[in-house]
């Protein structure tokens, strides 16, 4: 676009402000009140009615203690407890204090039984600040509710959630850490019967209100159960546009025919576990070609329709470096890759009971990723580019505003706590890749304030298009957005993200066809979401955010907040033995074992072959060792043959001691053997261990 084009452009913004400021003024009005919607039996809330949790610091929040919580819940596994004292007491809890010391922010707790507890929330003080600040409030409280979320404390409070996780089975085909669920180590097999699977979709648009989630179907591994490919159709028939599978990639990556199955099942995205770039970046997970077998799970699933969302689980030590060679893997496929996903580490399931060392030394918090983008990329003014998710709840409620009360669904609104989850927009031109952060070009703060003033006078749907195209041209500046980006491709873009004029873009209701995915993919512009959801554990449980989650898993007990199931008093650890399967030696015996890759193992693929593009440095780079130097343990497995190996130098030493006692204090004769070196012992010690944990595992070693 010529520089003279830019500058009329600009003249059109200035245009824009002075119409702002005259439609403002007529918009504030007599404000109509808001409808009561289809898909809700309460009223949309206006700005100024949304609540707000305590936020900022210092400040006291509900919390759990990292000791009485494991303690409490092996005797209710154990049959020693009812699971009922969830619901009636609080078990475990403990108050805890936001504080800040040193440039951080931190929680700490006591425990009158198990003493003091502290962990870092953020290492940016002005960055945690920001992203509390311009949190728009909870959602519309959760309501008709009252058979699916009941959880004692625990409980969802606010909202209906953006994404509906089930669990398939726990099951897995791999067998790597971390791993939040522990999956293959329980000793059980809980694998979810169809008319379980229907019972919880059905279930699930009964809330009110009734908001148009994904659907996301998770394990263990979800392609391995035999009601895959059956659940993402059901989930389609019951009317969610968006189905998701969690998915390690392997059977996507072996069977073209399995991806082109899910995709004409209704398979919208693959959230891919997606550790980093190269081999040796995902070597942590034991399998020896995990990289190529992701590539691969990108090729076919994207040649079948499905999109797919890189996910990372982003450890200090172990992946933290690979931030930007992933994002730079997702700026170099703009074509394939349109939403990038970090996981800071939650330490829970095969890592609860980690050493205080080994989680110091790992924590990664939301404020390590923004900066972590900007030193490995250039990208992203940490307290101008980044937005806690939430904070996208104005635009859904601009958007169900538009869509007017005869509509069936809501917005997919993600309403969860500020500290829960963050984003950054980076608007991407396909042809020539050049990259800018969207908030760079378009004053994302100033615009949230402008539409929520739209929304609190609730006009019709001409009014309220009007008054955001007026807002969206007030914030923008052209002289700063890509070169060849124009003010129409910034309406546009925001029409297809909402729907709002009823402008085709290539639809995505159950019915689509290859031809609507093709018409959406030919947008010039890819606008790259890369988006953090920082799950919690008990070392930073907060029951604010559990209240107002909005990931809720559905269970045989109701739905139940993503931390509260995984983490927190560890719902899913009670309810999966509530209704496991069967024992796994049943298993075993009826189904045999399923293909399990460890160890080093590799994937045998029928055809290894991509047109993604590379960046040779970072596919040769070797693996992160930081913590081998530092001499600390990578995950749960090594610490616990660091505490046997010491345990057994221990035993060996005692012995030691106490023969030369026996010889020189109590003048005892030494055995006819003779002298037995420490060295011996110690071998003769560890000959009478038990072995170490197999390199290939089994479901249930």
């Amino acid at each position: 676009m010529s520089k003279a084009t830019k500058i009329a452009e600009k003249a059109v913004t200035v245009a824009a402000q002075g119409a702002w400021s005259v439609f403002e003024r007529v918009n504030r009005i007599s404000p109509n009140p808001s409808f009561i919607p289809r898909w809700s039996e309460k009223p949309l809330l206006k700005s100024y009615q949304k609540t707000k949790p305590p936020l900022g610091w210092p400040r006291t929040t509900d919390s759990l203690c990292p000791k009485c919580v494991p303690e409490i819940r092996q005797q209710i596994l154990d049959g020693k407890l009812p699971h009922e004292v969830l619901l009636n007491e609080k078990v475990g809890e403990i108050k805890a204090q936001i504080i800040e010391r040193d440039g951080k922010i931190l929680m700490v707790k006591d425990c009158p039984k198990h003493g003091h507890f502290e962990d870092v929330m953020s290492i940016d003080t002005a960055f945690f600040r920001h992203l509390e600040e311009v949190f728009p409030g909870r959602d519309i409280r959760a309501h008709n509710d009252e058979k699916l979320h009941n959880h004692g404390t625990s409980t969802v409070i606010h909202g209906r959630g953006s994404v509906l996780t089930i669990d398939l089975t726990n099951r897995c085909n791999m067998m790597c850490d971390p791993c939040f669920m522990d999956a293959n180590q329980v000793g059980f097999v809980h694998e979810l019967k169809w008319e379980e699977i229907k019972t919880m979709l059905d279930n699930a648009v009964q809330i009110k209100p009734r908001r148009q989630m994904s659907v996301q179907f998770s394990g263990g591994e979800p392609t391995i159960s035999p009601y895959f490919l059956d659940a993402i159709a059901y989930a389609r028939k019951v009317g969610y546009n968006s189905v998701q599978a969690a998915t390690n990639g392997i059977e996507f990556a072996k069977s073209k025919e399995l991806c082109r199955a899910a995709a004409e099942a209704g398979l919208r995205y693959a959230y891919l576990q997606f550790d980093g770039i190269g081999n040796a970046a995902n070597s942590h997970r034991k399998v020896g070609n995990l990289f190529d077998v992701k590539l691969q799970a990108i090729h076919n699933l994207h040649e079948a329709g499905v999109d797919i969302v890189p996910v990372t689980t982003i450890i200090n030590g172990i992946n933290n470096e690979q931030v930007g060679h992933i994002i730079q893997f997702a700026l170099d496929n703009p074509k394939k890759i349109n939403f990038v996903s970090f996981q800071p580490v939650s330490f829970t399931g095969r890592d609860e009971g980690l050493s205080d060392e080994r989680r110091i030394a790992q924590r990664y918090t939301q404020s390590h990723l923004a900066h972590d983008v900007k030193r490995q990329t250039g990208l992203g003014e940490p307290t101008r580019d980044w937005f806690p998710i939430s904070f996208m709840g104005t635009f859904s409620d601009w958007a169900d505003l538009v869509h007017g009360p005869q509509a069936d669904w809501g917005q997919l609104s993600c309403g969860c706590h500020p500290d829960c989850g963050m984003g950054m927009a980076l608007m991407i031109d396909k042809e020539t890749k050049e990259v800018v952060p969207v908030t760079a070009f378009l004053n994302a703060d100033r615009l949230a304030k402008d539409i929520a003033k739209i929304n609190d006078a609730a006009r019709g749907k001409f009014l309220s298009i009007l008054g955001v195209s007026l807002a969206l041209l007030r914030n923008y500046d052209p002289t700063k957005s890509p070169k060849h980006f124009k003010i129409t491709d910034l309406l546009a873009k925001f029409d297809k993200c909402f729907g709002a004029t009823g402008r085709s873009y290539g639809k995505v209701s159950g019915d689509r066809t290859m031809a609507d995915i093709e018409q959406r993919r030919a947008d010039r512009w890819n606008f790259l979401f890369i988006a953090s959801m920082w799950f919690q554990d008990l070392f930073n449980y907060d029951f604010r955010r559990t209240e107002q989650c909005i990931i809720p898993y559905a269970t045989q007990e109701g739905e139940i907040s993503f931390c509260a199931y995984n983490t927190g008093v560890g719902w899913r650890n009670i309810i999966e033995k509530m209704h496991m399967t069967s024992t796994l030696t049943k298993w075993y015996e009826e189904h045999g074992r399923h293909e399990i890759f460890a160890g080093g193992k590799k994937v045998g693929m029928n055809e290894a072959k991509h047109s993604l593009v590379l960046n040779q440095e970072h596919v040769t780079a070797a693996a992160n060792d930081t913590l081998d130097k530092l001499g600390i343990a990578k995950n749960a497995r090594e610490e616990k043959l660091r505490a046997r190996d010491a345990k057994l130098k221990q035993d060996a030493s005692d012995a030691n001691m106490a023969r030369l006692y026996r010889e020189h204090i109590l003048g005892e004769k030494p055995p006819e053997t003779g002298f037995i070196p420490l060295t011996n012992l110690t071998n003769t010690a560890a000959q009478a261990a038990p072995p170490p944990a197999k390199e290939e595992p089994v479901m249930g070693d």
